[in-house]
């Protein structure tokens, strides 16, 4: 079966299993690895899956090929195929079976650049190929796998708000990743102001490792992030805007200082980033119910209440600097989706 995403005749015979997965933008922030071996995160966090971004990707098993294939944006990525084939041997495992995969994924977003597209890409992936190779299974398992992949590519198999936890076993760390809110339940909107489309010149990873080995903070960092996710569960629990809002730019700017500290420092941010924060910031000052949260690139979420946004994007527009914004609601999880 043929999808929009392929036009080799080679694959005509053989089925393709598609899924779609959103971002998600994380309001407290996981930044830091226990065990960058099994993707294990340092520090819990709390999360929004988007509806507007969305990564869509097609997985077609193919006995004859010698080794997986992963097509990115049209474009044969071999920097990505490692990390995909890892995710794709856990799940191999559970199947029983070696058969390679020929996978296609596209964004509607920048790629790389700060708007979580690995989160989407690695839980569209586990959702289509569990389906492909028949692995019956939960939500729960495959956010486990999806974040062996990404460390928040879990998040992004909930919609609306969903939070990621550890627990102590033992001598082992447990990832519990669930929802806390739907989307329906709190409809909040997410403006994003694109500064850049370029992929970041320091991968998340790589900066979360530089941090964790570096960064004077980091052990603060570590101890003051269960009362944050405490406070931002309270908050959403209770559909405290302005109380989500002061944890969530805490959480960010946290984040952000403790990779500025780190050597050499990481400067994720570019001038179009902070005048973004100040109107921001000038705005909730007037009153108006609104907040901002920056990941690991230069990309500024404002998160608002629906009859601001577009106060809010025309704020955001304004700033020298910014090139696009892209408004979004609150999103589904990852699901299966017919292939066109």
């Amino acid at each position: 079966m043929r999808t929009d995403m392929h036009q080799n005749p080679q694959y005509d015979h053989l089925l393709c299993v598609k899924a779609q997965a959103q971002p998600n933008i994380a309001l407290i922030k996981y930044w830091g690895k226990h065990d960058p071996a099994t993707n294990i995160p340092a520090v819990g966090s709390l999360s929004i899956t988007l509806d507007s971004l969305r990564t869509e990707t097609c997985i077609w098993l193919n006995p004859d090929l010698p080794h997986d294939e992963f097509i990115l944006n049209g474009k044969n990525d071999l920097t990505g195929l490692p990390r995909v084939s890892r995710c794709l041997d856990s799940l191999r495992r559970v199947a029983g079976t070696s058969c390679k995969a020929h996978i296609e994924s596209k964004n509607n977003f920048p790629t790389a650049a700060g708007l979580a597209s690995s989160a989407s890409g690695f839980a569209a992936l586990v959702i289509a190929a569990t389906k492909a190779l028949g692995i019956q299974t939960t939500p729960a398992k495959c956010a486990d796998w999806a974040r062996q992949g990404s460390g928040s590519a879990a998040r992004s198999i909930y919609g609306g708000f969903v939070e990621m936890s550890l627990q102590k076993r033992g001598g082992d760390i447990e990832v519990i990743t669930k929802p806390l809110l739907t989307p329906e339940a709190w409809h909040l909107e997410v403006v994003v102001a694109v500064t850049s489309t370029d992929a970041k010149p320091v991968s998340s990873s790589e900066g979360m490792e530089r941090t964790r080995l570096t960064s004077p903070y980091y052990s603060r960092w570590i101890e003051t992030q269960d009362e944050d996710l405490q406070d931002a569960r309270k908050a959403v629990k209770e559909k405290d805007f302005e109380k989500l809002g002061n944890i969530s730019e805490q959480s960010c700017l946290k984040m952000h200082g403790l990779a500025l500290a780190a050597h050499p420092g990481l400067i994720y941010w570019n001038a179009a980033t902070i005048e973004c924060l100040h109107a921001i910031r000038n705005m909730n000052a007037r009153g108006y119910p609104v907040f901002f949260t920056v990941d690991a690139g230069p990309q500024v979420k404002a998160i608002c209440e629906p009859e601001i946004t577009g106060e809010v994007v025309g704020t955001l527009e304004s700033v020298s600097g910014v090139q696009s914004t892209i408004v979004s609601r609150l999103g589904q999880g990852a699901q299966l989706v017919k292939p066109s």
